[in-house]
């Protein structure tokens, strides 16, 4: 939240400015250890109206893009033995998107009260994850910042490339079952009672199959707004049961046990994990954080509550590769390779050499996907619309032979 903020320096000088802050408290905190004495606070938006607050969360919309560009040049930058605070201050002044500069100005006005680079990301969670402020946090523990924000921009690039090949793969399909879908019902309600009509009233006998087509069509046409009204309130539901951890666990099961897709995404869900892990163990983030954090990014709740339980195996002493071993999320490959990893003490570079093993599976499997998809889907489309028009044109052409 951005709140715009009158006080007094140490020299006695008026100042005005904005602050980024969850809350007041916390932009209070921020300027009082700016050494400012603060006359008056309040919300930014109350003095910009109404056109402002509804604007600016649409172009303050911070992406994985920004964010993997903006690891990069702190990794440049970091190399390049720049003061942390002023490449905040440079980073805020030259990113082009206007609510990741006021963020970075926020982190850099913290940098200078004293806070670590870790905490001060830590207060934008919308932008910098959990698992980024504590790969960040083992950088600063470890003297390593440079080769921790190459190692985020690597893996945020890695993570995003996957995942939108993986959604995008899966729009196509969901686009042409609803072409489809909309095509039947246009006809069902608009095309065929209106061939029917003549069918009935030349009084030839009718085919079963036309006959069958003709009964579905006039059931649409009676009945098409409740099953409308059925479909918006299903939406609907599933719409708040996503909202609530049982529903959240629900949903993430059916993805899970979909054929053909389930497998992708348990490979899209594997290779997270294994990446997430490999590039926290070499960071030098501890073993049980790294499972603790793997599980709050994994983006899928069976897989998380799997974590959730590896976490408490191993905190109760039991070895990763044999917590992993206990559920049947976990295949055998990445149990043997985990196993592997932590007797020759190099489970890091293990996990990243099965990160890209899956990364590699998930690819191929969407190009082998995408490649069964459009021919399946345009001979079903073809079939579909063929029977219809054939169930019902076949009668008329017969009735017109028979004239």
């Amino acid at each position: 939240m951005l709140f715009s903020y009158h006080a007094i320096d140490k020299d006695g000088h008026e100042r005005d400015g904005t602050v980024e802050a969850p809350s007041e408290a916390v932009a209070v905190s921020a300027l009082q250890r700016r050494e400012l004495i603060i006359a008056k606070i309040e919300p930014a938006g109350e003095k910009k109206g109404l056109f402002t607050e509804i604007h600016l969360p649409f172009l303050g919309r911070v992406s994985n893009k920004d964010v993997v560009i903006l690891s990069r040049q702190m990794a440049t930058l970091f190399e390049a033995q720049v003061s942390a605070l002023r490449i905040f201050r440079l980073l805020a002044a030259e990113v082009d998107n206007k609510q990741l500069a006021v963020i970075l100005s926020t982190v850099g006005d913290d940098l200078q009260g004293g806070s670590p680079i870790s905490k001060a990301l830590a207060r934008h969670p919308k932008v910098f994850s959990t698992f980024y402020v504590n790969m960040v946090r083992a950088g600063e523990e470890s003297g390593k910042l440079p080769e921790t924000f190459s190692y985020l921009a690597d893996y945020l690039d890695r993570s995003y490339e996957v995942a939108s090949k993986t959604e995008n793969a899966l729009i196509y399909p969901a686009f042409v079952i609803v072409v489809f879908f909309v095509v039947m019902a246009l006809m069902l309600t608009m095309v065929i009672p209106k061939i029917s009509a003549v069918l009935v009233d030349s009084g030839q006998p009718i085919p079963i199959y036309t006959a069958i087509i003709i009964g579905f069509a006039n059931f649409l046409t009676t009945y098409g707004i409740f099953i409308l009204i059925a479909l918006v309130a299903g939406g609907a539901y599933l719409w708040e049961l996503r909202k609530t951890d049982h529903g959240k666990m629900i949903l993430d099961s059916l993805k899970l046990s979909v054929p053909y897709v389930g497998d992708l995404y348990h490979k899209l869900y594997l290779a997270r994990i294994a990446d997430n892990f490999s590039t926290m163990l070499l960071s030098g983030v501890s073993v049980v954080e790294t499972i603790d954090i793997a599980g709050s990014v994994v983006g899928n709740r069976v897989y998380e509550s799997v974590l959730a339980a590896v976490g408490k195996d191993v905190r109760g002493g039991s070895s990763i590769s044999d917590a992993f071993g206990r559920h049947p999320e976990m295949p055998g490959i990445m149990v043997a390779m985990t196993k592997v990893g932590e007797e020759t003490g190099e489970l890091g570079k293990i996990l990243t050499t099965l990160a890209k093993f899956y990364n590699r599976e998930v690819s191929n499997a969407v190009d082998t996907l995408v490649g069964l998809i459009e021919p399946v889907m345009v001979v079903l489309l073809g079939v579909g619309v063929g029977v219809l028009l054939a169930a019902v044109l076949l009668p008329i052409y017969n009735l017109a032979g028979a004239m």
